[in-house]
């Protein structure tokens, strides 16, 4: 198998809102734009093509402007290496090299799911998730549906379900009303969020809505049949269901701005990359946006990404002009996040019987005797299956167990016969990025 080998002014690892905006912002002054993404179709989580409905009218905005602006875009690529200026990129099953003067990091969120009794039943998936296989065309048609966790995503997730046929029966919040209100309060600084809120709600008028209510266990035998919650007072309440979707926040995606080197702005399982008032990273040459840098939403995504581009194509003025309005976008996300705390209730959800890794059928009483998530993956193998860590240990992190971290190269799962064509092309490749095939 031949290496592909191509070169750019910027490259942009990611095409949600972010990404897409700092490729059509860099396009636009003149800039060679790289645009990678793993998905076949640009958007995002938050902008994904729904199978039934199309993109959403602000995706398909952000996409005319990014082609028009002649921004090439590469999907169904996977950044699995770095190594200088240059990216090495699974694309489906070929090998290809990116040298960039500029690097772009746009690489999203993904959602934190949390372990309890039963979360591995069949039926039991994550908010994001349960959208992204609506919009891919699961069958949802008369599902009884709970949606339960925390923060904005519950309401999107279940306006999506119900959009899809499913009849959600509840919306589970974890945070409490005077939280909840509070933060309602303070939409009127946002009134395009307030709106967006407003629409939302609306169209779940038949979906009851309960603040303080989390779940703690699911139920069934060889697949959900109910969910047993808690309810604000001190109660409890059981509900029959076919499907759970179930989230509890975001957590930024780390591990190729971990491999380049950036610094973040944090230690905990919320960490993102630090940047300054032109998205520039630790790193020279290197910028990040939108959730990379702290999950803020999809209008703080929009505007990071401007920055990034503009500064990227060597536009600083231009950008540093936007800053007043990501210090806006921003302040929502601090609110966000204090609005949307996690109750400590939920950290003891899982008892010892509990899996927490799922690839490797890790239970939490086993990782009770060590001291390091390095010495607990050489007894137990946790975190080392197909996800790589990504769902246990943002868990674990969060549950304060382990720290995260441990992000090792390949960024992504490669063949090894893609892996061979990196090292034909460049024998020094395997040294540098710390794969051996």
């Amino acid at each position: 198998m031949a290496e592909r080998l191509a070169r750019c002014d910027v490259a942009v690892v990611g095409a949600g809102p972010a990404g897409l905006a700092a490729a059509g912002e860099a396009a636009r002054r003149g800039a060679r734009v790289l645009l990678v993404d793993a998905q076949p179709m640009p958007g995002g989580q938050v902008w994904r093509h729904d199978s039934a409905h199309g993109a959403p009218p602000a995706a398909r905005r952000a996409l005319d402007a990014a082609d028009a602006a002649g921004v090439r875009l590469l999907p169904r690529s996977e950044v699995v290496g770095h190594a200088g200026g240059r990216l090495f990129v699974r694309e489906d099953a070929a090998a290809l090299s990116i040298d960039y003067g500029a690097l772009v990091l746009a690489t999203g969120a993904r959602e934190l799911l949390l372990p309890f009794p039963g979360w591995t039943l069949p039926g039991v998936v994550g908010a994001g998730g349960a959208q992204a296989l609506a919009k891919q065309g699961w069958p949802l048609r008369g599902v009884r549906a709970v949606v339960a966790g925390s923060g904005p995503l519950l309401l999107a997730a279940a306006h999506t379900l119900r959009r899809h046929g499913a009849r959600v029966v509840g919306i589970h919040e974890q945070a409490g009303r005077e939280a909840l209100a509070g933060f309602a309060l303070g939409l009127w600084r946002w009134p395009g969020k307030a709106a967006q809120a407003a629409r939302l709600r609306t169209a779940l008028w038949r979906s009851r809505y309960l603040a303080g209510s989390h779940v703690l266990r699911a139920l069934g035998d060889t697949r959900l049949e109910a969910v047993e919650l808690a309810v604000a007072g001190g109660g409890r309440r059981t509900v029959p269901c076919d499907l759970l979707a179930c989230g509890f926040g975001l957590v930024p995606n780390l591990e190729l701005a971990h491999a380049l080197g950036c610094a973040l702005h944090d230690d905990g399982p919320h960490a993102g990359v630090r940047v300054d008032a032109q998205m520039r990273t630790s790193v020279e040459g290197v910028f990040a946006a939108g959730e990379a840098c702290g999950v803020g939403g999809v209008d703080c995504a929009r505007i990071e990404g401007r920055i990034a581009g503009r500064a990227a194509a060597g536009d600083a003025d231009a950008a540093l002009a936007l800053a007043p309005r990501r210090a806006h976008a921003r302040r929502f996300a601090a609110g966000l996040r204090h609005a949307f705390a996690l109750d400590p209730r939920l950290h003891r959800l899982a008892c010892d019987d509990t899996v927490v890794c799922r690839c490797e059928d890790v239970r939490l009483g086993a990782l009770a005797p060590f001291a390091d998530a390095r010495e607990a993956k050489l007894a137990t193998r946790v975190g080392m299956g197909a996800c790589q860590g990504r769902v246990c240990g943002a868990a674990l992190a969060e549950l304060g167990r382990f720290p995260r971290g441990g992000f090792r190269p390949p960024v992504f799962p490669v063949p090894l016969d893609v892996l061979a064509s990196f090292g034909a092309a460049d024998p020094s490749m395997t040294t540098r990025t710390g794969v051996h095939p």
